[in-house]
């Protein structure tokens, strides 16, 4: 009832034997692999990104005094003054607070202000 230990060793050989004979498209499916998942990672994620931070510096460059703005911190208030890194936003009367530029997340139209 015991196997010759000639058919054990032929039997442990066979799939290394056929995992080293794999086909050249085995081999070049892992690099196109991951150069597609670079490809949609860049369009799903990268570039809508880019694309936000555009606006965003653009959005800076036109800011001007009068414009009512939000801050990242949820003040709300009216630019009284634009340097080139920072912007005074007046939040009441008589109240002004400096800000970096950078933290002014939107521009709201005119009069947003005065409707609440």
């Amino acid at each position: 009832m015991s196997l010759p230990m000639s058919f054990l060793l032929a039997q442990a050989a066979a799939p290394a034997a056929g995992a080293q004979a794999q086909s050249p498209t085995g081999l070049l499916s892992f690099p196109v692999l991951m150069i597609l998942m670079f490809g949609v990672m860049y369009f799903i994620m990268i570039r809508p990104q880019m694309k936000r931070q555009k606006e965003h510096r653009a959005m800076l460059t036109a800011l001007s005094k009068g414009d009512e703005v939000v801050t990242n911190g949820g003040i709300a208030g009216r630019v009284d003054e634009v340097g080139e890194t920072f912007v005074t936003v007046e939040i009441a009367s008589n109240v002004k607070v400096k800000v970096q530029k950078g933290a002014v997340s939107q521009v709201l139209p005119k009069g947003a202000l005065k409707a609440d």
